[in-house]
């Protein structure tokens, strides 16, 4: 007979792909099976190098097609629930009747993006402090940054109008393939996704629209938001087995899920580091942010579910900075007329670093600023003659990239809001073991850690 019942979790993050089917058991929510695909999606910005960061949509559809073709079919035809989280912050722009095709693949119907613009993700760097403070005022407890994406629509509007015409439906990536499943004709956007975009006010859960109206915003690409949780409606026909009208979730955030994955108790904080860096713990029941943001302040306070916010310190620098570090070994390694793969790096500098305990070098890793201080770029003191090799730059590195959460919300802070325990999720965690040692030096918690499909079983138990 038919095998139990599955709930597909998805997570199209900013390097990989990654799938879980969860099943009920005796005991509660168990993973199944999981996969993940480095999409390599990243693409050239035409319109606004050098400071621009998109991505290939159609190669994150591709890894997204070779992860659930690599699911075991048997139990994708029993998924009667899809959740789907994603990257923040970014924007992807589509004609919303041709926004995919769909077509038979070896494991049936799938969809490839048709008319559909690159996502300019998170990473995006083309609003500039003095274009930023040119635009409205939002009405939000959220400070506007670059990456956002009305602050990304608004650069569209004054530099390229006419990119913005050829399109009618917008959302991050997430919402976008809710809406291609379920085939929405406007997009549906969680609260979580839509306080990340920037003129959302989450008190009464509605856009700024009489502010961006007055400055010629193209308010008809927003699109209607729900509550992170309720379902968005159904998949419209099968995909790669699993049946036509499944329940797909209302798209969430990949850090709230990296949270709901994870957490259990008020007095857990979780640290979850993967391409950027996030450390956080929950407000109490009822709690309401500000009105307006304190734009100085390094903590942001997410709407996570049923009304809670999270309290988080959101670095912009995580494992991006581990791998640029990886990408200049690797080019220096060239230059001297040598030919190095960086996927052989990764494991060398760690190795390199684990027989350094300790380093006085000091790394201030914020090669990409901080939201909160965009101008603010990277340093490194205390060179001695003697902290030059690899293992205690990799070691100083990866302290630094932890000092730096720290320093954003305090260990006094945590332990004044009750905090008795550190959560460790997130893949540059899971697969560096130098950065769990300095996570343990600097932190006075114990310290449990998960996996490296956080995300995909977050939005999976949502479900």
């Amino acid at each position: 007979g038919p095998g139990p019942s599955c709930v597909l979790g998805i997570d199209l993050g900013t390097t990989s792909v990654k799938a879980a089917l969860v099943t009920g058991t005796e005991r509660g929510l168990a993973l199944a099976q999981s996969c993940s695909r480095e999409t390599q999606a990243h693409s050239d910005s035409l319109g606004a190098a050098p400071q621009g960061m998109e991505q290939d949509v159609q190669k994150i559809m591709r890894a997204l097609n070779e992860c659930l073709a690599a699911l075991p079919q048997q139990q994708l035809q029993q998924v009667t629930h899809i959740g789907i989280s994603g990257q923040m912050h970014g924007v992807v722009f589509w004609k919303s009747d041709k926004g995919c095709k769909w077509s038979e693949s070896g494991t049936g119907p799938a969809f490839e993006p048709d008319k559909v613009s690159p996502l300019v993700t998170w990473q995006d760097g083309r609003c500039s402090p003095t274009f930023l403070s040119s635009l409205p005022l939002p009405q939000s407890h959220v400070s506007l940054a670059t990456g956002f994406g009305c602050a990304t629509v608004y650069w569209y509007l004054k530099n390229s109008p006419d990119f913005l015409k050829a399109y009618d439906a917008a959302g991050t990536i997430q919402d976008y393939v809710v809406a291609m499943l379920c085939d929405l004709k406007k997009p549906l956007m969680s609260v979580q996704n839509a306080a990340s975009w920037g003129y959302f006010n989450c008190r009464n859960k509605s856009w700024n629209t009489d502010i961006l109206k007055k400055s010629s915003f193209p308010v008809h690409l927003l699109p209607e938001v729900g509550d992170p949780g309720s379902i968005a409606g159904r998949t419209a026909c099968a995909w790669h087995g699993i049946p036509k009208g499944a329940k797909v979730g209302i798209a969430l955030g990949d850090f709230q899920c990296s949270v709901y994955s994870c957490l259990t108790e008020r007095t857990d904080a979780v640290l979850n580091i993967s391409t950027s860096a996030q450390l956080t713990i929950s407000m109490p029941m009822g709690f309401q942010p500000p009105e307006a943001p304190d734009p100085s302040s390094a903590v942001t306070y997410f709407p996570y579910f049923n009304g809670d916010y999270l309290a988080v310190a959101a670095s912009l620098n995580g494992g991006n900075v581990l791998a640029t570090f990886v990408g200049m070994v690797a080019q220096w390694a060239q230059e001297l007329g040598l030919q190095v793969q960086e996927s052989a790096i990764y494991p060398r500098i760690i190795q390199a670093a684990l027989a350094q305990k300790n380093s006085k070098l000091s790394v201030h890793p914020t090669i990409f600023g901080e939201r909160h201080l965009p101008e603010q770029l990277a340093s490194v003191s205390s060179i001695g003659a003697s902290e030059l090799s690899l293992g205690h730059v990799t070691r100083a590195l990866c302290r630094g990239l932890v000092e730096n959460l720290c320093s954003m919300l305090p260990v006094q802070l945590l332990e004044e809001m009750g905090v008795r325990r550190i959560l460790g999720s997130g893949s540059a965690l899971a697969r560096n073991e130098v950065l769990r040692q300095e996570v343990e030096r600097i932190f006075p918690f114990p310290v449990v850690y998960g996996k490296d499909v956080d995300a995909a079983v977050g939005a999976a138990m949502v479900m």
